[in-house]
């Protein structure tokens, strides 16, 4: 019985961790995935300056989307850690 509680445990420690870093990810890939956007954008208007207001929109959309996306990762991430 004792050993059975202790296995059910660690597993759950391991479940922890494991959501833990899933959440991790999507905060580190939003990060980067809003840095190539904004990479993009920069380029985009030194090439065409003309196109400002229409790139700097595109650019906020689209990382406020990416965003959006990595909280809903990073909030599922965490339920599973505060689930019980």
């Amino acid at each position: 019985m004792l050993n059975t509680v202790l296995l059910a445990a660690d597993g759950l420690g391991i479940g922890y961790g494991i959501a833990a870093l899933g959440a991790g990810m999507a905060a580190l890939g939003a990060g980067v995935g809003i840095g190539q956007i904004g990479k993009g954008a920069v380029e985009a208007i030194a090439r065409q300056p003309e196109s400002l207001n229409d790139i700097r929109a595109n650019m906020i959309l689209t990382a406020a989307l990416v965003e959006g996306a990595a909280f809903f990762a990073m909030v599922v991430g965490l339920l599973v850690v505060f689930k019980s």
